[in-house]
Parts: structure tokens; C-alpha cells; sequence
């Protein structure tokens, strides 16, 4: 859980420097023309940075894939050595259960005969 947050984290970051970066831009004070000369560039320059983060986040879903399969097999392991010490369990009670002589009926039940 501590990855996928981080993933989360670092994509709110991308975004929230790159909502503070426009906003910087449109209230700097440079000319219009220079300002949208500025803007031309950061948009060009958005497919690659797409990329990059593309990237970023596919390596991460890499990672957390990884490690979901790791503890899922780990999960199934345990879950295996556990039914496996339930069965071996049942089956030496039903040993102990079937060597055990018949209870005998307590001598009360056999003093109530009419």
C-alpha cells in the first residue's frame, strides 16, 4: 500500500507543478507576446515530458505488480501449511477418537429405569 501511495503522491506532485507553472506564466509580468512564446514551448515540450511520465509509472506498476505476486504466493503458502496442519490435526483426533474405548453410561442415567 505504501508504493501505490507513493505513486499517487508523485503523480499529484507532476500535476501540481505543472498547474503552479502555468498559473506562474499567465500572471508573470512579460509581455503577451512573450508569454505565449513561453506557452508554445512548454507545449511542445508536453509529449515528452507525457512520456517520461508514462514511463515513471509503468516501472512503478512493474514494481507493485511484482510485488502483489510475491505476496500473493506467500499468501497461498501459508494458507497451504495451514490446511495442511488442520488435516493432519482432524485426522490424529480421529485417530485418538476411534482407539478411546465407549464412554460408559454414568450410573444416574441407569437409575432411572421405571
Amino acid at each position: 500500500m505504501g508504493k501505490n501511495r507513493s505513486v499517487i503522491f508523485m503523480g499529484g506532485m507532476l500535476f501540481g507543478a505543472a498547474i503552479g507553472t502555468l498559473s506562474g506564466l499567465l500572471v508573470a509580468p512579460q509581455t503577451s507576446r512573450q508569454t505565449r512564446r513561453i506557452l508554445k514551448k512548454s507545449a511542445q515540450a508536453l509529449p515528452e515530458i507525457a512520456e517520461d511520465v508514462s514511463s515513471s509509472v509503468q516501472i512503478q506498476a512493474d514494481r507493485l505488480s511484482a510485488s502483489a505476486l510475491k505476496n500473493w504466493d506467500e499468501t497461498l503458502d501459508r494458507l497451504r501449511d495451514a490446511i495442511a496442519a488442520g488435516m493432519e490435526a482432524t485426522q490424529q483426533e480421529r485417530e485418538i477418537l476411534t482407539t478411546k474405548p465407549e464412554v460408559e453410561v454414568s450410573s444416574e442415567a441407569g437409575d432411572r429405569q421405571p
